[in-house]
């Protein structure tokens, strides 16, 4: 499993992704996002599933961005649509062998950016078959891989208006929501930051460490929310408990 997480905010982009990959009884770290970017342009894309699949598409797509410092189109949706023949190029090749070994072809991709012909910055799903879903001002988030955990945090606060700031925040805490609970999702972190209209990303790695601060706090507030929320209507519940003195304590059996 993995965790990678795509915002899209009136501000700008956040991707975040962990590093854990977990190939049969080995546990490695790797990067799980690529930034391209040159004058005028800047993208990044981030993959979940089957790893041979998705580093067999990345290359192929890293072969085409190598051939020209400008992308071959203008539009996200476009190199987009471009990666999504990749997937198909790999499924073509590699599809049938790897489910008669009873292998599932699974990929899917964030694809983030913004070009010199987007109005905006954009950011796409893109799934195994190779189509894609744009990520709008409704729910300004996608995750691949491990969704359940940190999905309740992003629903209840992010917003599409809100700052890249507030957004990395939140992102971070649904990430950590997601290393409690999942095993196979863990530090290192690589973060990366769009601000719109700046057609240029910036990326850096982060450690358990680094976090600290910031998951202690989270975890003592959720804590003590607990302890302030009401219970008043649940009172008529509590009235029909015996009182603890109905019960009295058993004695210690005699030893010997």
């Amino acid at each position: 499993m993995t965790f990678c997480l795509g915002m899209r905010v009136n501000d700008g982009l956040v991707g975040i992704a962990d590093t854990r990959v977990i190939s049969g009884s080995e546990c490695i770290t790797a990067r799980k996002f690529v930034i391209y970017q040159g004058e005028g342009w800047s993208m990044f894309m981030m993959a979940s599933g089957l790893r041979s699949v998705r580093d067999k598409a990345v290359t192929y797509f890293d072969e085409i961005m190598d051939e020209s410092e400008q992308p071959p189109h203008n539009r996200l949706f476009k190199m987009a649509n471009l990666f999504a023949e990749q997937i198909r190029r790999v499924a073509t090749e590699d599809q049938a062998t790897l489910e008669k070994a009873g292998v599932h072809f699974n990929l899917h991709a964030l694809f983030g950016g913004q070009l010199s012909g987007d109005p905006v910055h954009k950011l796409y799903m893109i799934y195994p078959q190779g189509n894609w879903v744009d990520i709008g001002e409704g729910t300004p988030y996608h995750i691949i891989g491990a969704s359940g955990y940190g999905k309740p945090v992003l629903d209840r606060t992010l917003k599409f208006e809100d700052t890249l700031e507030f957004a990395l925040k939140v992102g971070t805490l649904a990430f950590d929501s997601t290393r409690i609970s999942a095993a196979d999702v863990d530090f290192p972190l690589d973060i990366v930051l769009y601000r719109k209209n700046s057609y240029r990303m910036v990326s850096q790695r982060f450690e358990k460490q680094d976090l600290l601060q910031n998951t202690d706090l989270w975890q003592e507030r959720l804590r003590n929310s607990v302890n302030d929320l009401s219970l008043a209507w649940a009172q008529p519940l509590f009235d029909k408990l015996p009182s603890p003195d109905v019960f009295p304590l058993k004695s210690k059996r005699a030893s010997g």
